[in-house]
């Protein structure tokens, strides 16, 4: 028997062709994962003299990039603007920024935020309005607590390129005393487990770093297939999930979700995820939020 496809299917199988990756949308495998590929995030490689820097080296073998900084958006920010995609729970912003060798954020302003960074590779160095320079490296955490008004720069004043992850949290209330802080990489293990990097001040739990807000962070770097990790999310909490390098799984009760780098997920409670490795992972945790996550998709 001849089958006859509707209108109501053709036009938007027809868009998917002709458009392809543009109308691809995240895979919603239940209501406790949802899946945002790297090609659902927002790309910018602005001009290097918004920032301060000089025009772009053609020539340096160090280079990976050809633009001096690539940023990876999860949420709307600066020239992406995204009204259904603002925030997820208390996190506003999750920009992962690729920065070439010598360049860098220069002298900018910020306020009434929690802004934590997590150095994927490279060093990172940082410079306030409160007297505070200092550079870091793999693995270690700067947080800022913007309050009141900060003014910092961040710069990779190294020859080799730097990536690290950045995250503006919302804080428990505004008009804070600014504030700066870290954690050394080198001083935590998260191989093959996880290591619980930052908490709330109202948390008794032992973390180096502690901010305004409830959430709280992990990081964990898995070897190799056999090596996992759990992660139980009670009924009122929800995660975001980042695949920070590697191929991680995910599998819960709805089955199992793979990752590659750059790729991530929302997770929402009632559920016990086992991640497996390979794979260098990140998660934030924060009481769950109905209103929040990809709208957009």
């Amino acid at each position: 028997m001849r089958r006859v496809l509707s209108l109501t299917w053709s036009f938007p199988l027809l868009l998917q062709l002709l458009l392809g990756s543009f109308v691809d949308s995240a895979v919603v495998v239940s209501k406790t994962l949802r899946y945002i590929p790297n090609s659902k995030l927002a790309f910018s490689q602005p001009n290097p003299g918004y920032f301060g820097n000089g025009p772009n080296e053609e020539n340096d073998p160090k280079w990976t990039n050809k633009n001096w900084l690539k940023s990876r958006f999860h949420f709307s920010f600066a020239e992406y603007n995204n009204f259904k995609n603002t925030n997820f729970g208390v996190l506003r912003v999750m920009n992962d920024d690729l920065v070439q060798p010598f360049r860098g954020f220069g002298r900018h302003p910020h306020k009434n935020m929690e802004i934590v960074t997590y150095i994927v590779h490279g060093q990172l160095t940082h410079q306030d309005s409160i007297g505070t320079k200092e550079s870091l490296g793999r693995g270690s955490v700067q947080f800022m607590t913007a309050g009141t008004g900060i003014l910092h720069s961040e710069m990779n004043d190294h020859g080799e390129p730097l990536r690290f992850i950045q995250m503006w949290l919302v804080p428990s209330k505004n008009g804070l005393e600014p504030n700066y802080g870290s954690m050394c990489g080198e001083n935590i293990d998260f191989d093959n487990k996880w290591a619980h990097v930052v908490s709330s001040i109202n948390n008794e739990v032992g973390t180096p770093v502690k901010i305004n807000c409830d959430a709280n962070i992990k990081v964990a770097e898995l070897k190799g297939e056999t090596n996992t990790v759990e992660l139980n999310l009670a009924e009122d909490r929800q995660a975001y999930f980042l695949a920070v390098e590697g191929s991680p799984t995910v599998s819960g009760s709805f089955g199992e979700q793979n990752f590659e780098q750059h790729d991530a997920a929302e997770l929402y409670g009632g559920e016990t995820f086992i991640i497996k490795g390979p794979g260098h992972i990140l998660i934030v945790e924060m009481e769950k939020d109905e209103g929040g996550g990809r709208g957009d998709l």
